[in-house]
């Protein structure tokens, strides 16, 4: 606490967001004009009026409002312990719960923002929310996820947007800018410090920005929470290690960032394994390896993009994946499940694993041995 002005505290309490009141003080009301900003609804059941903050930007008096709470104190409003001002910008169709002038304390609930999420859920629930995390989709009205940590600072409004400024801790960084758009219920005040990974607007985060900013491991644990979650409320218990299991698919492709002297090029995409390979070869040659960041695929373009063009081309467009197959030469080893069913081969699992490993010992057994034999038939001529 600091000049007597405790911080507000934002919590959730059911669908309704309570801004709380900072200190024993005087409020005043900013920009709410009767008609443009501000209604007065009557609730059929109880009767009660309540104040009601509109719209303003579809009326033309409403060009440069924002409408506001601040706390006064001498005619001038007063400073909380970060630094900024005691004022707390409302949203549309928030619930005035004070009058102008009145004192309050610790605690009041000086206005209730209505969440939509809470309306939303069960309708994006269910198979839909399970087909758009496989799917790696954007959810509509998604999510903004601060990328670093620093201090909110509010910039100048673009349109119906509200820009949002993160000034880095680090002098090294460069500010960060978000347009949010004016409607959004936005619980965060300029001077308030935030960081990385925190949400600057809640939702259901889109999953390529978790990747980005928090990792594969936060993205993993986030799809199998969510897909879990959604097969719970029915009663179904799946074992986690099913859901990691199309996780890793997802995750197989890797972006170059930085190609060394691999002679990749820059955002080219290529199977994990084989850039753990073509790093492990630079490496033992004493050359520079390449770095790459993991790209996140849904199941769909995962499927079509495995290492197996026999699995690949069982699964939808057949003829372009044998077509690009054919014209680059590939070659399928058979190492995974699919193709060897498809082929009719033991599978390289269970009892199938170790015939399949006893193959790959014999198999560089044999080349060994062809290449000691062509090297004494090379021997032999040059000495003939």
């Amino acid at each position: 606490m600091k000049n007597g002005v405790k911080e507000e505290v934002v919590r959730s309490d059911g669908e309704l967001l309570c801004l709380n009141a900072g200190s024993v003080d005087l409020w005043e009301i900013e920009d709410l004009l009767d008609g443009t900003s501000v209604a007065e609804n009557t609730d059929e059941t109880t009767g009660f009026t309540k104040r009601v903050v509109t719209d303003w930007r579809t009326s033309q008096r409403g060009d440069g409002l924002r409408p506001a709470l601040a706390i006064t104190r001498g005619g001038a409003v007063a400073k909380v312990e970060r630094g900024g001002e005691a004022r707390y910008l409302l949203s549309v169709d928030a619930v005035i719960a004070v009058e102008p002038g009145e004192k309050v304390a610790p605690g009041d609930v000086l206005a209730r923002i209505p969440l939509e999420s809470a309306k939303t859920k069960d309708i994006t629930g269910g198979l839909p929310r399970v087909a758009e995390l496989f799917e790696a989709r954007r959810p509509k009205d998604h999510a903004i996820i601060a990328e670093i940590t620093g201090t909110i600072k509010f910039g100048r409004d673009y349109k119906n947007k509200r820009r949002i400024i993160i000034e880095p801790d680090d002098s090294t960084m460069e500010p960060v800018e978000y347009l949010i758009p004016k409607g959004k219920p936005f619980h965060l005040q300029e001077g308030d410090t935030i960081e990385k990974g925190e949400y600057i607007l809640d939702g259901n985060p889109a999953p390529h920005d978790i990747l980005a900013i928090k990792g594969v491991e936060e993205l993993a644990r986030y799809l199998v929470n969510e897909i879990q979650e959604v097969y719970r409320l029915q009663g179904v218990l799946i074992n986690d290690k099913h859901i990691e299991v199309i996780v890793r698919q997802m995750l197989q492709k890797v972006e170059i960032i930085n190609p060394g002297d691999s002679g990749m090029l820059k955002d080219e995409q290529l199977d994990k394994l084989d850039f753990d390979e073509l790093n492990d070869a630079l490496i033992s040659e004493g050359k520079k390896p390449a770095t790459a960041n993991p790209v996140l695929l849904g199941i769909t373009k995962a499927s079509l993009q495995t290492r197996s063009f026999v699995s690949a081309a069982s699964f939808q467009e057949t003829t372009r994946v044998l077509t690009e197959a054919a014209v680059s030469g590939k070659a399928d080893l058979l190492e995974g499940l699919k193709e060897n069913v498809i082929v009719g081969r033991l599978i390289p699992a269970g009892t199938g694993a170790g015939q399949t490993k006893a193959k790959l010992i014999a198999a560089k057994r044999d080349d060994l041995i062809l290449d000691e034999r062509r090297r004494q038939a090379e021997s032999v001529k040059l000495s003939a």
